[in-house]
Formats: structure tokens, C-alpha cells, sequence
């Protein structure tokens, strides 16, 4: 899936052929309306490794963007090496000496997906002695890194660099890591989160993970340790926006976990016993010294996604049973819901604005929820097998605008199994939508189209609906639908300059945004800006579905 020209470190670029060597029938470019979007360059694990048949987990990729450390200077180089040449020199340290021989178990996932944005993580190892010693306590780290799962590894790799390889690599003898978050606000330097299989969670500093060389985890914070809370597997993990250190961490029984970061939970871990399964019920811990602080018990069978709302008010989670449901986090309330048409689903994500749900699954169907009014108000057809990622692009800018502010149109994209990348705008033109409120019993009126069963009334809060019949709610076709990898697809990330794309094999490919008078930004440039527009934007990551 790699170049061949890019095996020795080097990179052609991607419009001197339109298809990839190593991916035959695969271009290195599709077309869009605004433009050609053209494959710039891939990240994956080591070529060495042999590959085994997946389990039930498979690659999800976060990107991490680490600020400069603050109140510390820079450490003076022990010799001329620059920092590129310190990041080529650790990835020639891990795929050196004794690693070329080394076997993963690969495993096949799960995960979130949501909408990324600029903060991701990367990393530029820097100033290395000849004596091969670790970096020093005053690293910085600052940059872009995209960190990914496969099989029993964690791997991080610069985000800014076109090399393919990862410059860390991180082991796990016991489990296998399926899900992680970074949070690049994090206040005492513990902000990447990451979920295995056996129901254990770990918090660490990103910086701290790349001043090491070693192959474990150094400076973590054990949580459900030996599944001293639940011994079911994470399948999806994300930091509470604005909750001071708290994260949520859902399980395969049906569970959502809420810890509080720096806890040492040496009080009553134990909840009451669920009684109804089917019930959704929230218990708190018994001392204010236990962590998690709180268990909600959604649904019965497995959580496979959440997402919080990017002002941290809502709560998303899609699971096994193919429901989606909307919680008031603060309020602990159910506030809607909906069922696929068939089967689980398995990803969903949120626009920025708060306004719109993404849900994808085993329907092969994207569906699109109003928070507004509490409805399927469009779903999308293109996907030949289940739905394993979807986002909305928060970079993309509407061609037309109604002159309020507001937007009139979401670009949106959306991976499955089927290896295909789809990219859909959403009009707030075609949308059957009340145009005002009624009193209760009334009829609402429409913007179009002819009414409906689905449209007579606003679902009463904390209702659980049936999936709408096809013909109440309007058809979205996607405007792209490209093949992009020759695996099936786990996830995808927008960023300002470009879209990734991840399959469950463990490679990562970046598509460059059309530019109209520019090429594409050089290494030293980067590809993933930090101004103050991507400030407002979720850190986010590309995750897969739970695979049954």
C-alpha cells in the first residue's frame, strides 16, 4: 500500500502517476467539485511485521497536536544533529536491532468516530547523543503526531514528516489497545487516554512517552486495573470537553464509566446491581473518594461509539442493539433517540455547531439527525457494506451563504467496509423541516415537500423512535465516492489541509485539499495548521466499528 518509491524514505509525488503501484486500481487522486484532491502521502507500521487474521478490534488513529512546554527552555544539542535528523535517527533506533524479527497478533476493532481537528499529535525527537541515551527531561516535543493501534502496539508517528514509518512504538504484553483520545488542554501534562481489551484504561503524557525509548508505557495512571470495576472491553474513550480532567470510557456490556483524572480510587469502586437491563440508570460512587465517580448503564449489548457535543452539553453513543441515543450529560437525562434500519451501528459524530448527529452501520446507510427537532431529517445511500466512520468537515466552506452567519450547507464524509471514502453536502434547502414550533396537538408547517407521519409532532424528550419510513424522510446521494484503500476502512479525519484515511490493516493515507494557486505546503510548513480557527475544533480521532 506504499509507494515503492517511498520504501528508502523517499516520496514521489502523487500526480506523476494516477495509481498506486503497490495498490493496483487504486488513483492517487479523486475529483470534487471544488477540486482534485490528490493522495500526498502514508503512514503505516513496520513493514516487517507479519500480519495474522484480525480479532475484534482494528485500527483507530487520533491526531495530537502538543504545545510548546511551557516555563522550560529548549535543551542545548549535545551535537550538531537537528531535530529531523533526531526523529530519522529514533525511527532508525525502533526498526533497528531486534525489532525486524518481532510478530504482532493483529486484532480487528472498534471505535468512535468523530470529527478531528487541528489539535493532533505528533512528535520531533530532537538533540540525541551518540551514546544512544534517552532525550532529556527538558524535550519539548512540540508538534503534530498521529497515534495509532494495531495489534499489541500503539504507534506514533510525525505527522509533519512524509516518512512512513512510526518514530514510537508502544507494547502491551497482556491486552490489546482499541481506542484512545488526546486532550491538548490537559493541565498537569496526563493528556492521551487509551482503552484495551481487557477493560483496562491508562493515562499518559504524550511528551513524556516520546522523551522515553523504551517499548512501555513510563508515568501512567492505572485505571480499572485488573478489571477491578468492569473486565469487559473498552470499545470507545473521550475526555469530557470542559470537564477538568474527566473522560467517559464505554464497555462491550453496555456500561459508560465517568473518571475523574489524578483520582488514586482508593474508595468503594462497587455499584449497586443493574436491575433491568434494558433501562437506561445512573449510579454514583459511594465515596468521594472512589473512581470512576459514576456508572451509566445505556443499553443492553455493547456500546460501540460516543461523542460529546464540541461545548461538552450532549452526550452521542451508538450501539449493538442499532439504537442511537442523545443524553443532557449534566442533567444525566435522555433527551432522544432513534433505531437503524437494520442491524448495529457502529460510528457516530457531531457537527461543530451542535446542530447535527451523524450515525453510521451494519444498514450500509449514513443518517443524519436534527437536534432541533429530535428526527431523522436525512439519510444517505452509496455504501456497498456496513458504515465504520463518519465526520463531518468543519474546514470546508459552503459555496453560498444565506448572508445570516449561519450555514446552509455541511460537507460531510463517511468510510465503510466496502474500501470507499463518500463525501456528502447536506442543504439546509432539501431538508423537510418544521419551519416554526406549534402548540401541542397542532400541525407543524414545512418547507417542502408533503407531510408526513414523521413530521406530524416533536418527539416527546427521552423518546426512543422507530426508524422513519424511507419515503418520509429526503435521500441524500453522495457528490464523491472513491476507493482509497484496498482493506477495509476503520475511520477518517479532516483537517484544515487535508482528509486521512484509515483502513483496519494499520495504514493511514493523506489527501491534500485542492489549492487553486498553490502547491501543496512543503514538510517544513506542515500539514496541519494551528491558528486560531482550528482552536475551536474537538480534538478528534478516527476510529473503527465493533466487528462481530
Amino acid at each position: 500500500m506504499i509507494n515503492s518509491s517511498n520504501i528508502n524514505g523517499g516520496m514521489s509525488s502523487p500526480s506523476s502517476s494516477s495509481v498506486n503501484p503497490r495498490s493496483p486500481g487504486l488513483k492517487t487522486y479523486f475529483k470534487t467539485p471544488e477540486g482534485r484532491y490528490k493522495l500526498h502521502y502514508e503512514k503505516t507500521h513496520p513493514s516487517s511485521l507479519l500480519q495474522y487474521p484480525h480479532g475484534k478490534s482494528v485500527t483507530q488513529v487520533t491526531l495530537a497536536y502538543l504545545k510548546e512546554k511551557q516555563a522550560q527552555l529548549a535543551p542545548t544539542p549535545s551535537s550538531s544533529m537537528s531535530a529531523s535528523s533526531g526523529v530519522r535517527f529514533a525511527a532508525a533506533r525502533f526498526l533497528g536491532g531486534g525489532n525486524g524479527g518481532r510478530t504482532l497478533s493483529f486484532v480487528g476493532g472498534n471505535g468512535a468516530s468523530k470529527s478531528f481537528t487541528g489539535t493532533s499529535r505528533s512528535s520531533s525527537l530532537g538533540g540525541l547523543s551518540n551514546c544512544n541515551s534517552m532525550l532529556t527531561s527538558n524535550y519539548d516535543g512540540k508538534g503534530t503526531y498521529l497515534i495509532f493501534n494495531l495489534g499489541d502496539t500503539i504507534y506514533i508517528s510525525d505527522f509533519n514528516s512524509q516518512d512512513k514509518d512510526p518514530i514510537k512504538a508502544i507494547h502491551f504484553s497482556n491486552s490489546n489497545p482499541v481506542c484512545h483520545a488526546f486532550d491538548a488542554e490537559a493541565k498537569d501534562g496526563h493528556d492521551l487516554l487509551i482503552g484495551l481489551n481487557s477493560g483496562d484504561v491508562y493515562s499518559v503524557s504524550l511528551r513524556q512517552q516520546l522523551q522515553d525509548f523504551g517499548k512501555k508505557l513510563v508515568g501512567a495512571q492505572h485505571y480499572n486495573k485488573d478489571g477491578s470495576v468492569s473486565t469487559s472491553r473498552c470499545t470507545s474513550i473521550a475526555w469530557i470537553p470542559q470537564g477538568d480532567g474527566a473522560f467517559a470510557v464505554a464497555h462491550s456490556d453496555g456500561n459508560l464509566y465517568v473518571y475523574e483524572k489524578g483520582k488514586d480510587g482508593t474508595g468503594d469502586s462497587s455499584f449497586p446491581v443493574i436491575k433491568d437491563q434494558t433501562q437506561f440508570t445512573v449510579a454514583h460512587a459511594r465515596s468521594s473518594k472512589s473512581n470512576p465517580v459514576a456508572r451509566w448503564h445505556i443499553c443492553q449489548g455493547s456500546i460501540n461509539s460516543i461523542a460529546f457535543s464540541s461545548d461538552g452539553t450532549y452526550l452521542a453513543t451508538v450501539g449493538r442493539d442499532g439504537y442511537l441515543r442523545v443524553f443532557d450529560y449534566s442533567k444525566e437525562q435522555l433527551i432522544c433517540g432513534g433505531k437503524s434500519y437494520y442491524g448495529a451501528l457502529l460510528c457516530c459524530a457531531w457537527s461543530l455547531d451542535g446542530k447535527y448527529i451523524l450515525t453510521g452501520g451494519e444498514d450500509d446507510l449514513v443518517q443524519v439527525w436534527s437536534m432541533e427537532d429530535r428526527k431523522v431529517v436525512a439519510w444517505g445511500e452509496g455504501h456497498s457494506s456496513w458504515v465504520s466512520g463518519v465526520a463531518f468537515d468543519s474546514y470546508w466552506s459552503s459555496p453560498s451563504s444565506d448572508g445570516t452567519g449561519e450555514s446552509v450547507m455541511y460537507r460531510f464524509g463517511s468510510v465503510g467496509q466496502d474500501t470507499q471514502l463518500l463525501l456528502w453536502d447536506l442543504s439546509m434547502e432539501e431538508i423537510v423541516v418544521p419551519l416554526r414550533r406549534c402548540p401541542p396537538g397542532g400541525s407543524p408547517t414545512f418547507s417542502s415537500g408533503s407531510q408526513s407521519s414523521h413530521w406530524d409532532s416533536i418527539s416527546p424528550v427521552g423518546t426512543l423512535q422507530p426508524a422513519p419510513s424511507m419515503q418520509d424522510v429526503p435521500k441524500l446521494s453522495p457528490v464523491v465516492a472513491h476507493r482509497v484503500h484496498s482493506e477495509p476502512l476503520s475511520g477518517l479525519i479532516f483537517t484544515q489541509e487535508s482528509i486521512l484515511t484509515a483502513c483496519r490493516e494499520g495504514h493511514v493515507k493523506i489527501w491534500m485539499r485542492p489549492r487553486s494557486s498553490e502547491s501543496p505546503p512543503s514538510n517544513s510548513e506542515g500539514l496541519l495548521s494551528t491558528s486560531s480557527k482550528e482552536k475551536l475544533l474537538m480534538p478528534g480521532k478516527v476510529g473503527g466499528s465493533s466487528f462481530k
